[in-house]
């Protein structure tokens, strides 16, 4: 390993080539001095980059004039990517957050990888920070076929334990110190509340296992889990964030009844820099490649896995969408939403869970007759999710299309609701829905007010 003192000996066109293919780390730990001098840098033309959500000061790689010399491949969709993957001047790559590691390995195989590490240890070994996702994949591919590995070692970059690379996989590095980006996360309004009441009332026992992101509906679980009085939790996670560092240092999350005793995740954001600062050096919490921490097979061995995620629309046959409104508008990504999904229904105890309000905050609704023509659907009909929003909860299984309709139109406001089961009442489609109906209360739904009345 070579260290620099300036970017400049380290991101140039004498190392990149025209033609190279380059992954570059993403979330929190996108290196920002690499990628700054990569977009300053009007010599380095004609290569490829692929990311999954770069936060952070970087918003100039994604300029118009930027865009015209790297060719951007965009594994999931963020604040400063989302105009320009919806103007045309980058791509949307369609990848399963498990299934990265795979296909940088065997297909997309980079020839240059930009990390931001902390460390060394006393072996040497520099942490991958807050992100490892296919990091490690696509530094295992570049060295196999004689690529290079650049790196900033930042100072405040937590060493989060778990996933290593040893210096001696590291061709140049440079040091920095910058504060890493925050993710903000909103106080719950009293939908999101309600839903985190519902999900953890109905759902999350003594000994189950976590998986949920950022966001309002995550911190509400969070608290409703505090109020509910559970324990001995375990996170096996592909996001951990601030309310499950609470559950942790609350020791409501244990991992007892884990294989390991820590909590794994393969990439960790923080609305505060103490939640950065809390991680190094954690043995609490472990970080883990996204071809772990996503796979079925391993999610599915996690006792009473309770997967939470959420979409941006469900259709009356049990379809959802999470990455986009518009077949062509990308808004965010696949991610793990599958992964977790699937692996946490086969899990013993395990439970699927969408949850999402009824509505956007302009009143427009999520809950649909049918999902947008040519919609990336996350979960389709055929998937056993459960779903929640701040009316009740909605569990498919065992139940038939028609079933499926009537009681996911009982998940909608009041208004759209009442359009819904009109529309079922009086469709030819669906098999007996005037018999179903007759139902005081939905095969499979439970109301929010028959569980906190």
């Amino acid at each position: 390993m070579k260290k620099f003192n300036r970017v400049e000996d380290i991101i140039n066109n004498k190392i990149i080539k025209p033609g190279s293919v380059i992954y570059t780390a993403g979330n929190a730990a996108a290196p920002q001095v690499l990628l700054n001098q990569f977009a300053a840098d009007t010599s380095i033309v004609n290569v490829e980059m692929l990311s999954v959500l770069l936060l952070g000061d970087i918003a100039g790689i994604f300029s118009k004039e930027v865009c015209k010399r790297i060719y951007h491949r965009i594994i999931f969709n963020g604040p400063h990517s989302r105009e320009a993957i919806n103007d045309g001047r980058a791509t949307y790559q369609l990848i399963h957050l498990s299934d990265i590691p795979r296909q940088l390995r065997q297909y997309i195989k980079p020839n240059i990888v930009l990390l931001q590490v902390s460390g060394p240890d006393n072996g040497g070994n520099y942490s991958y920070g807050t992100t490892v996702e296919g990091v490690k994949a696509a530094v295992d591919a570049a060295r196999a076929n004689g690529g290079i590995i650049l790196a900033e070692c930042n100072k405040q970059m937590p060493f989060v334990l778990g996933t290593t690379i040893h210096s001696s996989a590291i061709d140049f590095l440079i040091e920095t110190d910058y504060a890493l980006p925050l993710s903000p996360v909103h106080e719950p309004d009293e939908r999101a509340i309600r839903i985190g009441r519902l999900i953890a009332e109905l759902f999350i026992k003594d000994g189950s296992t976590l998986q949920y992101g950022i966001g309002e509906v995550p911190e509400a679980v969070t608290t409703a889990i505090i109020n509910k009085g559970v324990k001995d939790l375990g996170i096996y996670t592909e996001l951990f964030s601030d309310s499950m560092r609470t559950l942790v240092e609350k020791r409501i999350v244990n991992n007892r009844f884990l294989r390991n005793s820590f909590s794994v995740s393969t990439i960790f954001l923080s609305s505060e820099l103490k939640g950065y600062e809390w991680l190094h050096f954690n043995s609490s919490v472990q970080s883990r490649p996204s071809d772990q921490t996503n796979s079925v097979m391993y999610i599915s061995a996690q006792p009473k896995m309770t997967a939470i995620n959420s979409a941006m629309g469900v259709d009356l046959h049990g379809n959802i969408w999470a990455d986009s409104l518009d077949a062509r508008k990308i808004y965010s990504g696949i991610g793990g939403q599958a992964d977790f999904l699937r692996g946490s229904y086969l899990s013993e105890g395990g439970t699927p869970i969408i949850a999402l309000k009824s509505t956007t905050e302009k009143g427009q609704p999520k809950i649909m007759d049918k999902c947008p023509e040519g919609i990336t659907t996350t979960a389709i009909a055929a998937d056993p999710i459960v779903i929640v929003t701040e009316y009740g909860a909605f569990n498919p299984r065992g139940l038939n299309l028609s079933e499926h309709a009537i009681g996911i139109a009982h998940l909608a406001d009041p208004e759209q609701r009442d359009r819904l089961l009109k529309l079922i009442y009086d469709s030819k489609a669906f098999h007996k829905p005037r018999q179903a109906l007759k139902d005081v209360s939905p095969k499979g739904f439970v109301a929010y007010d028959t569980v906190f009345n």
